[in-house]
This record gives C-alpha cells, structure tokens and sequence, in this order.
C-alpha cells in the first residue's frame, strides 16, 4: 500500500481554500484525491483560525473551582458507597457461615431474630 505524505504548505493552501469559501472541505478532498473521509477538515481544525471545529469555554476561577471540589465529592461518594456494598457483602458472607455453624437455614435465622432484641436493659424502668 502506498503511503501518501502532503507538506504542511499544502495543508495550509487547503485550510485557507475552506475557510475563505471557495470550495468545501469535501469538494477538495474530492479534486486532489486525499483518501479518508475527514481529513481535510481535521486539518481545518488543527490549523485554521478556529472558526471550524474549535471551541473556547471561558470559565472564572470559582468556577473552575468548584467543578473540582464537586468532582472530588463525586469520588468520596462513589468510595463510601463501594466500602457500604463490602461491609454489606461481609456481614452477609458471615451471617451464612454462622449460620452453618449453628445448623440453622439464614431465612430460619432471619425470622427468628427479626423486629431487635427485648432485654431487660432495654426495657425502660420507671424512675
């Protein structure tokens, strides 16, 4: 396969044919037989004035800011949730294994000890 190399001078003619609107990108590519689909306008982006393809966000710094703390708390969060779904995942690995020991089925257990414990600690005594 044949490998085709274009000089930068020639890239610039041809950003400087699209942008003053002689003729499209893909009417050029089409002329000088330029293989891909978007070549031409990728190289409108990299070296054109900016009028295709570039965007310029202005931000303020408090802005910019808070975009990190918020993507900071988004991480702390996504991290106490994982630690929630281990300990979850532990309790009920050893719930089970317990269980096995004590030769009770989990849902035997369950209904047993549901609605906490009443002991007489708990209980309320009158003063």
């Amino acid at each position: 396969m044949k490998v085709i190399r274009y000089s930068q001078a020639f890239k610039l003619q041809l950003v400087r044919e699209v942008e003053s609107g002689k003729e499209s990108a893909a009417a050029l590519q089409r002329r000088y037989q330029i293989k891909g689909t978007a070549t031409v306008m990728r190289w409108v982006r990299q070296f054109g004035s900016g009028r295709y393809g570039k965007v310029i966000r202005v931000e303020k710094a408090d802005e910019v800011s808070e975009v990190i703390r918020l993507r900071r708390e988004l991480r702390r969060a996504k991290e106490a949730l994982a630690d929630t779904h281990m300990a979850l995942a532990l309790e009920e690995a050893f719930l089970v294994t317990a269980c096995e020991a004590m030769d009770q089925s989990v849902a035997a257990f369950k209904k047993k000890h549901a609605g906490g414990r009443h002991t007489r600690r708990s209980r309320r005594t009158p003063s």
